[in-house]
């Protein structure tokens, strides 16, 4: 039987704004109805980011992410959350860190790492050698799973050297992104041999940035890994730029792409168990934390 079908939802990202797509959910009311929608359809875990309510500008705030975790927890209590430490709009490692500090219910069960800086179109995303660490670092203490980003080869040579300094340790799960104009592109060879070069014990997810996505999430199913999908990485529904997308209906073509390929789509108690997590329904974050 093929492998099932890992469903990374990103449904809404620092870059987004209603001025550019009235389909992006901002508040918290808006993203946890997006996850509910989608969570029905099928879907294996979350990436969230917070906005602020009153601007809708991107946010560092534990008390926002914990009022979406806990509105996702009501509907998707097993579903497996991970919450946005980029760095893109802010660099204090103490903001970075913030949404960490959450217990119990409200716990993430992973956060992003991206493992190097890079340029996008018009601006930076910073991230030294000791804010990947003390990231890496805090994750470990809080019993928390990063989930690693990676946009290039080097990125996931990286990951191999912060294993061997025990600051990342297996079972891993890797989104590969793909597409952005300064990194890899959608591409057989260049998701190939970032795939080939994973650590041992690894999970993948294939993203396309832009118009890229539909490619990434086609060649990710064709090769029998895991797909990230959502607005927060496109918000039009072709490369043709002629209908904005909802996040339903890229992840309904997302399960259109895997009946065709006669897979199934993974459920969150299955990766859970590959990633050694807690099974969820009220326990969240790595098994292995006090």
């Amino acid at each position: 039987m093929p492998e099932p079908l890992l469903i990374n939802f990103t449904p809404t990202g620092m870059v987004p704004t209603k001025e550019m797509t009235p389909h992006v959910p901002i508040s918290p009311r808006e993203i946890i109805e997006d996850v509910r929608t989608v969570h029905q359809m099928g879907i294996t875990s979350v990436h969230l980011h917070a906005r602020d309510p009153e601007t809708g500008q991107p946010t560092w705030k534990r008390d926002v992410f914990a009022d979406i975790i806990e509105g996702v927890r009501t509907v998707a209590p097993e579903l497996v959350i991970c919450v946005s430490l980029s760095g893109r709009d802010w660099s204090a490692l103490e903001k970075r860190t913030d949404v960490l500090q959450l217990k119990g219910e409200r716990k993430p069960d992973m956060g992003s790492l991206t493992l190097s800086s890079m340029n996008f179109t018009s601006e930076a995303s910073v991230n030294s050698p000791e804010m990947v660490e003390s990231l890496a670092r805090t994750m470990k203490r809080r019993g928390i799973l990063p989930e690693i980003e990676a946009f290039d080869l080097g990125m996931v040579n990286y990951s191999h050297y912060l294993e061997d300094k025990e600051l990342l340790d297996p079972p891993h799960y890797f989104n590969l992104l793909l597409g952005n104009i300064a990194t890899a592109q959608a591409d057989p060879v260049h998701g190939g041999t970032m795939i080939r070069d994973l650590p041992d014990d690894s999970e993948w997810a294939l993203a396309g940035l832009g118009d890229a996505q539909l490619p990434a999430n086609s060649l990710a199913i064709a090769m029998g890994g895991g797909v990230r999908v959502g607005i927060e990485d496109a918000i039009y529904y072709g490369a043709e730029h002629e209908r904005l997308a909802t996040n339903a209906e890229l992840v309904e073509r997302v399960h259109e792409l895997a009946t065709l390929n006669q897979r199934d789509i993974m459920e969150p108690a299955e990766f859970r168990d590959r990633l050694n997590l807690k099974e969820g329904n009220g326990e969240y974050g790595r098994i292995e934390c006090c």
